[in-house]
């Protein structure tokens, strides 16, 4: 491993590679474009346990002569911890012992969580019946009557390395992907468990890295898939010889890969995806006489006080890839600048202005016609979505507050009685709701939306549902935010339209006087306590709704920038919930 290229990372002693090579009993050193190359069979370890030092001395030697590595411990307790230390593939161990015995210590490591399978042998005189089922149900597999007979012995020992070799077979198949030997994403995660609890433990940061081959379906598509598949092993190899022993390398799923970095912060974690995308984007392939020149886009994230697992710290790498795909790709972007609301332009940079810049949840959202009460019970629920012409609404207690939320899907299930009609709100409300607060940037609300197949979001002040964001709502305020600034209607449109600077004024201003009226309408309407209020209110603010859409478009032919025109918007809303 050459130190400048890992100069930033500290050393320390092996667990990435290292822990794969335990589980499988094979060397992993990776090679440059196959990683990990074709592995060679480790000899089988045999811990002999056995009180009486001349058949420790005995059995030694007859295993060692046969291939075994062989470690002996002369009691049950030095074989416990000898285990602990370096767990053997197979444990031959004497029935009768002083302190600890044989059955005890078969049971005593069952009962342990161990790296891999122990194959156990008991050696006894005792081969009776009742002993035998004593020593199979202690988790002893196999049985060496006394006086032992070499060629028994072995030939025991042979099938026992069998059953090993086997579950060699099964670990490496379940902890490595097929294509590029790389961990599995199970592995990963079971690895980045057990960092994670050692990073809290002794308080050393730890990262992770998300990285995506930027326009992998091109390939595929252009050169087919058996080129695609050499696409990620090269890449999967890059990866590999980037980093250090005690990091962790997996294929995520398809053409993404996950790095754990351990003892690694989140600039140090940026500094060595910086190399890794330069050594990437150098990285040239030929096939059929054409060369493939490759990118990727990386996403970072840090453990931090507030990270709450192993796969939130996954998660917040994973939205960080997200936005250097969507800002241009072949990118590091890191969920520390996200958190920091840094700019990251979906256009190439210079090209186009940011239009979520300035604007928060509240510019956004659709105000809350009303909320239901935990109290209430589903048949005046449905009553409401069939008024409110709905199919959800957030749920609160007395004060207020958001609790859960309910849907028509909720009701349709619970629809299996008439007396389930009584049933209160708060039997079958969902209590996960996604909830931001009225202050967040709408980009991070966006970037959700866009991630997840959530539709809607609920915006909160102090705790309480003020607003909604669906991406129906996004599409509605990216158009109005389009027309506001002038970018969607020609100059043939505006002529046609009539919307010169003096007559726009006059329609901004007659478009003022029309929304008043509705407002001053609606609430005459909550003041006479109309029956069947709410559709007055849906309709009211369906229409309030069109009119500041028309001043929206009014706005920029009036002479009124869309920074100035923004407090207009976010006056009327306030008007409006």
């Amino acid at each position: 491993m050459n130190c400048d290229t890992n100069a930033h990372c500290p050393t320390y002693p092996l667990r990435g590679l290292d822990w794969i090579s335990r589980r499988v009993g094979q060397s992993t050193t990776p090679t440059a474009r196959n990683y990990p190359s074709t592995m060679a069979k480790s000899p089988t370890r045999v811990l002999l346990v056995d009180d009486d030092p001349v058949m420790l001395r005995l059995l030694r030697c007859w295993l060692e002569a046969d291939g075994y590595e062989v470690s002996q411990a002369s009691d049950g307790r030095q074989a416990l911890l000898d285990v602990q230390r370096q767990c053997p593939d197979i444990l031959l161990t004497d029935w009768e012992m002083p302190d600890l015995d044989g059955i005890a210590l078969c049971r005593q490591l069952r009962a342990m969580n161990l790296p891999h399978y122990v194959y156990m042998l008991l050696l006894t005189g005792n081969t009776k019946s009742r002993h035998v089922v004593d020593g199979l149900e202690a988790g002893a597999d196999d049985f060496v009557a006394k006086p032992v007979a070499r060629q028994e012995l072995l030939a025991r020992l042979n099938a026992g390395s069998r059953v090993i070799e086997l579950e060699r077979r099964l670990s490496r198949a379940a902890c490595t992907d097929h294509l590029t030997g790389l961990f599995s994403r199970r592995a990963f995660f079971d690895m980045l468990s057990t960092e994670w609890q050692r990073s809290r433990r002794v308080k050393l940061p730890l990262s992770c890295v998300m990285c995506d081959i930027d326009f992998f379906k091109r390939i595929n598509d252009v050169h087919g898939h058996a080129t695609g598949d050499k696409v990620i092993k090269a890449v999967a190899g890059l990866l590999a010889d980037n980093c250090r022993g005690s990091d962790t390398v997996s294929r995520h799923g398809g053409e993404e890969f996950c790095v754990m970095l351990p003892e690694t912060d989140e600039r140090n974690a940026v500094e060595w995806a910086e190399r890794t995308r330069h050594a990437l984007a150098g990285l040239v392939m030929e096939e059929d006489d054409k060369e493939i020149r490759l990118t990727g886009s990386f996403g970072i994230a840090a453990i931090h006080d507030d990270t709450r697992s192993p796969e939130e710290l996954v998660d917040q790498a994973d939205q960080a890839l997200l936005c250097a795909k969507q800002s241009g790709r072949d990118r590091v972007v890191s969920f520390g600048e996200l958190a920091e609301n840094a700019e990251l332009d979906l256009q190439d940079e210079g090209k186009n202005e940011d239009l979520f810049h300035g604007f928060s949840a509240r510019h956004v959202m659709t105000p809350l016609v009303a909320c239901l009460r935990t109290t209430e019970t589903l048949g005046q629920a449905a009553g409401f979505f069939l008024r409110a012409r709905t199919n959800s609404a957030p749920v609160v207690d007395d004060k207020g507050k958001l609790l859960g939320m309910l849907s028509e899907k909720d009701l349709m299930a619970a629809m299996v009685s008439l007396d389930s009609w009584q049933l209160p709100v708060a039997e079958i409300m969902k209590p996960n709701v996604i909830v931001y607060d009225e202050d967040t940037p709408i980009r991070t609300v966006y970037e959700f939306l866009c991630r997840v197949s959530i539709r809607r979001i609920i915006v909160a002040r102090d705790g309480s549902p003020v607003g909604a964001i669906s991406r129906g709502t996004l599409l509605r305020w990216f158009r109005n935010l389009v027309i506001s600034k002038g970018l969607k209607r020609s100059n043939e449109d505006r002529e046609r339209d009539g919307l010169d600077s003096l007559s726009a004024k006059r329609r901004l201003a007659n478009t003022v006087d029309m929304l008043a009226n509705r407002i001053e309408r609606l609430r005459k309407h909550i003041e006479e306590d109309v029956e069947e209020l709410v559709p007055h209110v849906v309709g009211g603010a369906t229409g309030m709704q069109e009119l500041v859409d028309d001043l929206m478009i009014c706005a920029r032919f009036a002479g009124q920038s869309a920074g100035t025109f923004s407090g207009v918007q976010e006056s009327v809303t306030a008007e409006t919930s």
